[in-house]
């Protein structure tokens, strides 16, 4: 890998968010809300909404807000929320912490399971587990995430009541608390994962047992357990990390309706409220927020397809 490909792909991702930038400035100023109403209410003086206005710098021409605006971002300002009257910045990277834990626990959760699946799948390719975990798969994928909430709720936490049904605790303050917060969140979330990286893992790992260089191996007497773990699934998991960085923007927006399930403060619920109140910093802010996030993990997963597999040369 050469820095002139690392350099490419930086400039890929700041071009990616640029645009990103115009789609959601662009969008924000054809919605029908006027900020300065929004603020001062249906009954504000014309007077008083043309001071909010030169207050908020919309009495300028939009692509003047538009420069400011992105100058702002540039430097970590995302300006001012209308609706709490607070940095924007530091509420949304809070928020944001709290939907990347949630999201950690559940990728980690995902390849804890959905990997061992695979590759059980792929071993016994055509028997009893195989048919099972493409069984579970499918049942998985057939359930969207309000359904998996609802009934891991009333059996979790109405029916045994082994654990909390709703709400957020730091692990600073009640580890084990905020650990069983997040366990719940985690499963529902985790569940379509797993249902679709297994499948994707067994896909992969049928593929490379059926390679030369494993039944070389095989005919060499290496053990099966090193043949698997050493040699086929090197090479099985390299399109699975495709799945996994595509699956981070699945769980940036799909989380939305988990963390609302749940109560969980995190940016999706965050920008739920932003949207309601017609907050335009918070709604614009987010969105950048969560693009960023999703650029960055695409980049990690090319550098990680160079790691894995030392035949990929970038030019």
């Amino acid at each position: 890998m050469t820095g002139h490909y690392l350099l490419k792909r930086l400039l890929l991702v700041c071009y990616t968010l640029l645009v990103v930038s115009l789609l959601v400035f662009g969008i924000t100023q054809l919605l029908p809300a006027d900020a300065a109403v929004t603020l001062l209410g249906q009954n504000a003086t014309p007077e008083a909404l043309a001071a909010v206005r030169a207050r908020l710098g919309l009495d300028v021409p939009a692509w003047q807000q538009y420069w400011h605006w992105l100058s702002a971002i540039v430097q970590g300002d995302f300006g001012t929320s209308m609706r709490t009257n607070l940095p924007v910045g530091p509420t949304l990277l809070g928020a944001l912490s709290r939907s990347l834990l949630l999201a950690a626990c559940a990728l980690l959760l995902m390849l804890v399971v959905a990997v061992p699946l695979g590759i059980w799948a792929a071993v016994r390719r055509g028997r009893f587990a195989d048919l099972l975990v493409s069984v579970l798969s499918y049942i998985g994928i057939s359930f969207p995430e309000f359904v998996t909430a609802t009934l891991l709720l009333l059996l979790f936490a109405d029916v045994w009541q082994l654990l909390p049904a709703t709400g957020y605790v730091p692990l600073s303050e009640d580890f084990w608390g905020g650990v069983s917060h997040l366990i719940l969140p985690s499963v529902t979330v985790a569940m379509i994962l797993v249902a679709h990286v297994s499948r994707m893992v067994r896909s992969e790992m049928v593929d490379v047992l059926h390679t030369d260089y494993i039944r070389a191996a095989w005919l060499k007497g290496l053990s099966r357990r090193r043949i698997l773990w050493r040699h086929a699934l090197r090479n099985g998991l390299l399109p699975t990390i495709t799945i996994v960085a595509l699956d981070v923007g699945y769980l940036l927006g799909g989380i939305v309706v988990v963390e609302e399930i749940f109560a969980i403060p995190g940016i999706g619920r965050e920008l739920i409220v932003a949207v309601e109140a017609r907050d335009l910093p918070t709604i614009q802010g987010g969105v950048m927020i969560l693009a960023a996030t999703y650029s960055i993990v695409n980049f990690l997963a090319d550098l990680a397809y160079a790691l894995l597999d030392k035949r990929i040369q970038y030019a």
